[in-house]
């Protein structure tokens, strides 16, 4: 397994990484990690018999297929273990972690080249099983936690995000070795209908060549101009306003374990902030897969939750940590779940 944290060591001086044009990184697939995993993949197209279509994999901004085309971008970041790493410290969330996270992806955009390859969305089947593929597409939505109409693949209950990645997330679960999706899915009548609608449609294509074979690439790495300096630059206004009168929860939760009965007065108290902190990683991946709640929105509330707690002087003993993990990871589950069902992180 790709280990982000213990990447080989960034090659460049760290002002010439961050100042030079990705174009010029010199970054391709050939000869990275991702090669043999790409290879894995074409062997799985392979034995589930999707021969004519074939997809051409490059290097971008991030994951995607642009519309009509068969081909697959994937993140720059993802070629190079420094460039892993840097991203999983700037961003806080790899979307391809190690091998099988990286196929998960891939599963999921060979989802979007099979529909655009033979313009899937326009079959009438098709629209009545997912919808129509002209709804608004936005990187906001709010899916509903737990609905049995939807599989469940990509974190953060991506398949109710639109119609198109309903259709993907479902051929990906499809496709995925090993998963026995009438089982996975058999009292889910909703998402099992839409899986047996994959299974005939792939039965269907076998043999058929493609409608779309184009290969226009978007945001090649080979021609990005900007730097990463550019790239990992964060708007903050777009990830809303900061809640505030949280200071409230926070002294309810750590007033409670600032001690026990019984317990020395002078035991020292340890920094909540620290233990924050440390919970930050996890917490943005978990929170997302459950809740829908973006990496990036948590580790802001994660940060203002820090300093606040450091500024209100918060602290517990070290035998209460559990107890204080669990009622941190509750109170930021909860902020999550608000935003992403009202927008607000406070009624």
């Amino acid at each position: 397994m790709f280990d982000a944290m213990h990447a080989d060591p960034v090659p460049f001086q760290e002002s010439n990484l961050w100042s030079t044009p990705i174009r010029d990184l010199g970054l391709t697939l050939e000869g990275t990690r991702l090669e043999p995993i790409l290879a894995e993949f074409e062997e799985e197209l392979r034995l589930i018999g999707l021969t004519r279509v074939r997809p051409r994999f490059y290097l971008s901004t991030e994951w995607g297929v642009p519309f009509e085309t068969v081909a697959v971008a994937i993140p720059f970041y993802l070629a190079r273990p420094d460039l892993t790493a840097l991203h999983a410290e700037r961003v806080g969330h790899v979307e391809g972690f190690d091998r099988a996270d990286i196929l998960r992806y891939l599963r999921h955009e060979m989802g979007h080249v099979l529909n655009y390859a033979y313009r899937l969305y326009d079959q009438e089947e098709w629209v009545k099983q997912f919808g129509s593929i002209t709804q608004p597409y936005g990187e906001e939505y709010r899916p509903e936690p737990f609905s049995r109409r939807y599989v469940r693949h990509l974190p953060g209950w991506y398949a109710q995000k639109h119609p198109d990645e309903d259709w993907a997330e479902t051929f990906a679960v499809w496709m995925t070795p090993g998963l026995d999706w009438r089982a996975e899915y058999g009292g889910w009548p909703v998402a099992a209908a839409k899986l047996a609608y994959c299974e005939r449609t792939v039965a269907a294509l076998r043999e058929q060549e493609p409608l779309v074979t184009d290969t226009e690439l978007d945001e090649d790495v080979g021609e990005i101009e900007y730097s990463l300096d550019h790239y990992y630059r964060n708007d903050v206004s777009v990830l809303g306003e900061l809640p505030p009168g949280l200071d409230g929860a926070l002294q309810a939760i750590f007033d409670d374990l600032g001690g026990t009965e019984g317990m020395s007065l002078d035991e020292p108290l340890r920094p909540a902030a620290d233990l924050i902190h440390r919970l930050e990683r996890e917490l943005m991946a978990n929170v997302f897969r459950w809740t829908g709640h973006f990496p990036e929105r948590t580790r802001v509330l994660l940060r203002y939750l820090a300093e606040r707690a450091a500024q209100l002087h918060q602290g517990y003993v070290a035998t209460r940590e559990t107890s204080a993990i669990v009622a941190l990871t509750t109170l930021v589950t909860g902020l999550a779940m608000n935003h992403v069902q009202r927008g607000s992180y406070l009624p």
